[in-house]
């Protein structure tokens, strides 16, 4: 066993019950528990191939909607893939030739959109990846340039289902996980129209996102009529999805104060606990006056046995969301479901997503872990 909070395990993602070892590892993290192991991949030389050998003929709409863009204070926050819905820019999905756009999941708003791209080859149905996208409950949608990496699950044999949901401003907390929901619960309902495997879902989110992602992975199992929200269809399927990326999510939100100051780092958008804060935005009034509502926002509170595989990553020098927030779920994770199926990586000297995140040898990492989970 490790000797101190710096070991970890080095295991690769070709499966998901590997075999392991334990290494040391230079991530001098304070509040690192010495019962959780940061899963690192150094030296993973694991394989993976793509079965590409049927082609698919389907006609689908091939024109994509323009949805605006927004972008937080220049020079602030950092762009492209990871940046947590700050960054601007759009997904390039020019080279895919099926696709559907602007496709309604659900009835209560015009934002319940989702758009289905998959595989230019490859055998159906496929597996399926759903993006959700960052930027702090309150700006981004599902062609923003955060989801760059994302949309690259069809290179890999994914169908990649990007899904807008209502924003922090249209409607607040549980509007945003409901429509969530919603979209699962469709992708099911109306799987074999699409070529999608409704058996094989994973979702994939960063920041926001990444919190959403979280949280539909932890009660996907729970019959929870405040989270179903007022979503009405497809209520015949559940939710449950079978694997979770979670991209430097906030999580527990009354928590994120504290860890910040126990870091040193001083957070990038100001306190937590404040009225003006994303989070405060996200679920209607103050964290800290409404703790009770932040607890049903938190996906920690759902963790059951039967929970889906998790794979997390965080950067030690996030200043938006502390670090702190995923060692700590991964490690209630870990109790409740087992270290099999939990993965964690912190990436050192990684602020708020950016190029860390999206070179080729991490992403190769996340796909593995979606082969070993879904193929």
């Amino acid at each position: 066993m490790p000797t101190s909070p710096y070991q970890a395990l080095l295991r690769c993602n070709d499966c998901p019950l590997p075999p392991i070892k334990f290494v040391r590892i230079n991530v001098a993290y304070p509040l690192l528990s010495m019962s959780l192991a940061t899963t690192l991949f150094a030296g993973c030389s694991a394989n993976s191939s793509e079965d590409t050998t049927t082609s698919i003929s389907n006609s689908a709409q091939s024109s994509e909607s323009t949805h605006p863009v927004e972008t937080g204070p220049k020079g602030e926050l950092p762009g492209g893939s990871g940046g947590g819905g700050f960054g601007g820019g759009s997904i390039d999905t020019s080279n895919i030739k099926i696709k559907y756009i602007d496709v309604a999941y659900d009835s209560q708003s015009d934002t319940q959109k989702l758009d289905i791209y998959l595989p230019n080859e490859g055998e159906a149905p496929f597996p399926v990846i759903i993006a959700l996208h960052g930027g702090g409950f309150m700006l981004g949608n599902k062609t923003g340039g955060d989801l760059t990496s994302t949309i690259k699950g069809v290179e890999h044999g994914y169908a990649v289902v990007s899904v807008d949901y209502r924003l922090s401003g249209e409607a607040v907390f549980p509007a945003a996980i409901s429509d969530v929901k919603a979209a699962i619960r469709y992708i099911k309902a109306n799987a074999e129209k699409y070529n999608l495997d409704p058996d094989k879902i994973a979702v994939w989110g960063d920041s926001a996102g990444g919190n959403l992602a979280a949280l539909a992975g932890t009660s996907g199992d729970v019959d929870n009529d405040f989270l179903n929200g007022d979503n009405t269809e497809n209520l015949d399927y559940t939710s449950e999805v079978q694997a979770v990326v979670d991209w430097f999510g906030p999580l527990e939100f009354t928590k994120m104060d504290e860890q910040f100051e126990a870091s040193g780092i001083t957070p990038m958008m100001g306190t937590t606990n404040s009225d003006s804060s994303a989070e405060s935005k996200y679920i209607g009034g103050n964290v800290a006056e409404n703790e009770e509502l932040a607890q049903k926002a938190n996906p920690a509170n759902y963790i059951s046995e039967n929970d889906p595989y998790f794979f997390i990553e965080h950067g030690t020098e996030d200043a938006n969301v502390p670090t702190q927030q995923s060692i700590d779920f991964a490690e209630k994770l870990q109790k409740v479901i087992g270290e099999n199926k939990v993965t964690l990586t912190l990436l050192e000297g990684a602020k708020h997503g950016g190029e860390q995140f999206d070179t080729d040898d991490n992403l190769k990492k996340v796909f593995n872990f979606f082969d070993g989970v879904l193929k």
